[in-house]
């Protein structure tokens, strides 16, 4: 079953709109450490072909949204990532190149802006909402209120509740709580502007290293919950299994297996 539709309306960004220009004294970007490899955050090992592909071009988690944006700006027919063989309902609204893989749903009341890919056995319910830039992963489940843009959500992410994942990497078995939120742009240099104009950067070990993005998210590693009403600051990168107790506002990097009260 074909489920790509033609775009409606304004064209998607193109991936020099999505990368701004830096300034001139944004940081320079080190060697790569090993707590900034994708495999840091989650297992490749185990993923399907499409998204390990996808994750072995990337140095750092840093260089995963611009090479989302290319493989959805620039479709291959014979990549695993574009079968097709999910199922639309009527009433779901689906504007521009939208891939549903095999066993995947977008429910009556959705809406879906493309490029995105809707992975095999993901549900996208009633009342959720996927823009531009986005793979869902296989099997998650995005439900009601939910809003997701810019984002790879590797698999089997619990998204069922209103919340906001934007410009972020989001591990295997994932769930993200009700009212929780990432926030990718800098708000501590007066109005805000758009396109942003500086760079988003993290600290490891006292040494402070540029993503080389105005906008950019978080990283939350494999098997981690994140509680209720969470914000987390722009650059979170979250090492995987790690246990966060519910409070308001997380930020900085959280090695693997933290615990978080």
């Amino acid at each position: 079953m074909d489920v790509r539709r033609p775009a409606l309306g304004a064209a998607p960004r193109t991936l020099e709109e999505l990368v701004q220009p830096l300034s001139a004294a944004a940081p320079a970007r080190p060697a790569a450490d090993a707590r900034l490899a994708p495999s840091y955050f989650t297992d490749t090992d185990a993923l399907p072909p499409g998204l390990a592909g996808l994750l072995a071009q990337c140095r750092t988690v840093f260089d995963i949204k611009a090479a989302l944006a290319t493989l959805l700006d620039t479709p291959d027919p014979a990549h695993p990532l574009a079968q097709e063989g999910g199922y639309i309902e009527d009433g779901a609204l689906v504007h521009g190149p939208v891939t549903v893989q095999p066993g995947a749903r977008i429910e009556a009341g959705a809406q879906v802006i493309g490029p995105v890919v809707v992975g095999a056995g993901a549900i996208v319910a009633a009342g959720a909402l996927v823009r531009d830039h986005s793979i869902i992963g296989p099997g998650c489940r995005i439900g009601f209120g939910a809003e997701i843009t810019r984002s790879l959500l590797i698999g089997h992410v619990f998204m069922k509740h209103p919340s906001f994942i934007g410009d972020s990497v989001i591990g295997r078995r994932v769930n993200i709580g009700s009212f929780c939120s990432t926030t990718a742009l800098r708000c501590d240099r007066g109005p805000v502007a758009e396109p942003a104009l500086d760079e988003i950067t993290v600290t490891l070990d006292g040494q402070r290293i540029g993503t080389g993005q105005t906008k950019f998210g978080a990283v939350i590693g494999d098997e981690v919950a994140l509680p209720a009403g969470t914000v987390l600051a722009p650059g979170t990168l979250i090492g995987p299994g790690t246990v966060l107790y519910p409070r308001d506002h997380i930020g900085g990097f959280l090695p693997a297996g933290s615990r978080i009260r």
